[in-house]
């Protein structure tokens, strides 16, 4: 089963050959960090992350790339208008390297949360101006790029491959982009690789040309193939960044070194609130520090892997309690396995070689899960597999006939597919969620267990007061055929 990627390049999936046998080189466009991360980021880095894991799953050695730009994110689609970081530390009266820091630290706090494996490298655009002042100076010297004031751009005429990647000719592009009559640029869709400093704009450098600082396009490709070389195999980033952030890192980076830049290019798809589009003007961006305590991260982490990364995702209350009741049936398999080997083991029949009662075709799930992820890491219908064998073990759980060794193989599974490979059930089974979610979770196993002994023992009166003090506090238990489960209420 081999795997097979969207590559948004061609345009159609790909059997994925990597450049060097083994090896694997990824860079994925990390946060302009001038805010907290809100769900968009969660949709990205999670799908990302998915990649990663899988890609290292199969055997592959991966180095994983992501930025941190921390300078030169211009806004507006010509490159041309205020950087983000200064907009921000101006509102919050603090310096730029403190905006930087701050929101830095507050972006790896949610990954860490979200369960989201932190990059090989994470390299900042300030700590690599030397790289990107080498790679505008190939360029002015090949010439694919003018200086014009103290300010370098790219001249977009002399790229007769630009918009290869989104598909947007020359014409195209400059009949929906608006340049300032000032502008020193010689045609509309020419972007800014190094911008002439103003006396008081704060983060600024020695040039050749001068005192100023990177455009944004091209602190990308300076520390990609720092990091990667000058052609590597993956390059990943939102699909709203398809246009012009990654067709202008090709065209500067193929122009400057004269070889291919990327193989794959893998786009995640965006998000909406409700239906809409996620914006500031709309007031419904949704950071993850608000969303998280009222679900989960885990909970985040699983929406969004019920979606597929090229798919749209629609953020809203009644979505993500659907992904907790999803998740809790998951949840509650898992519970129930550990709870079963848990009284093998004490009394002792864990030692036993009985392969006699109930079956599962393990291997008939795992093909069924690596096939999904084999198809462009479709989580969507992975996690189905996973819903699938959920059912089959609460159904043999509750004839008590499967053997021990069966259920250490599904464990094994569960690790598997859930752990290592999706990131929402740690080795040990216990599912990964924030501090307090976590100790929650612990709470209601130990009173989940407690009154399941008490039922053991025929002990109703105890039983009963125990669902009746939770249902007070808000926490419903169910005793179903398949075992004991419980939910908010």
């Amino acid at each position: 089963m081999p795997l097979n990627i969207y590559n948004t390049l061609s345009r159609r999936k790909e059997e994925f050959h990597p450049l060097v046998e083994g090896n694997v080189g990824m860079y994925v466009c990390g946060p302009t960090v001038y805010g907290h991360s809100h769900v968009g980021h969660a949709k990205s880095y999670v799908s990302f992350d998915i990649i990663v894991r899988y890609l290292r799953y199969l055997g592959y050695k991966v180095t994983y790339v992501q930025n941190i730009t921390d300078v030169g994110h211009l806004l507006g689609e010509t490159n041309e208008g205020e950087d983000r970081l200064l907009k921000a530390s101006r509102m919050e009266h603090k310096h730029p390297m403190q905006v930087a820091e701050e929101y830095t630290r507050s972006y790896f706090e949610d990954m860490d949360a979200l369960g989201v494996i932190r990059p090989d490298i994470s390299p900042r655009a300030t700590g690599h101006i030397l790289e990107q002042i080498e790679l505008v100076e190939e360029l002015l010297r090949k010439g694919y790029a003018y200086e014009v004031n103290g300010s370098i751009y790219f001249d977009v005429s002399k790229d007769t491959n630009y918009g290869k990647l989104s598909g947007r000719s020359t014409e195209e592009a400059e009949s929906g982009t608006r340049v300032d009559v000032r502008s020193d640029k010689r045609h509309p869709n020419d972007f800014a690789l190094w911008k002439r400093a103003d006396p008081e704009h704060i983060m600024r450098w020695k040039s050749p040309w001068g005192v100023g600082f990177p455009g944004w396009h091209v602190e990308c490709s300076a520390m990609s193939m720092k990091y990667l070389g000058t052609t590597f195999d993956i390059h990943g980033g939102g699909l709203d960044n398809q246009f012009p952030h990654h067709e202008c890192e090709i065209a500067q980076s193929e122009k400057a070194t004269g070889e291919p830049f990327v193989k794959y290019w893998i786009h995640n798809n965006l998000v909406t609130v409700s239906g809409q589009k996620m914006s500031k003007s709309l007031g419904n961006v949704i950071l993850l520090k608000d969303a998280f305590p009222k679900y989960s991260p885990l909970v985040v982490r699983f929406f969004v892997l019920q979606s597929h990364y090229r798919s749209m995702l629609d953020f809203s209350d009644e979505a993500l309690r659907g992904a907790e009741r999803g998740l809790e049936k998951i949840t509650n398999a898992v519970r129930n396995l550990k709870m079963e080997q848990a009284k093998r083991r004490k009394s002792g029949a864990e030692n036993t070689s009985d392969d006699r009662g109930s079956v599962i075709d393990l291997t008939g799930f795992r093909n069924a899960f690596l096939e999904a992820m084999n198809d462009d890491f479709n989580t969507p219908q992975a996690i189905a597999v996973i819903f699938d064998l959920s059912r089959e073990v609460n159904s043999i759980l509750s004839e008590g006939t499967a053997s021990t060794r069966l259920l250490s193989d599904i464990e094994a599974c569960y690790s598997e597919f859930g752990g290592k490979i999706l990131g929402i059930i740690t080795d040990g089974g216990s599912l990964q969620k924030s501090d307090d979610a976590s100790l929650v979770a612990q709470l209601m196993q130990l009173i989940v267990d407690v009154r399941s002994e008490a039922r053991d023992k025929k002990m109703w009166d105890l039983s009963d007061m125990i669902r009746n003090l939770l249902s007070k506090a808000g926490i419903v238990i169910e005793d179903t055929k398949d075992g004991t489960t419980w939910r908010h209420g």
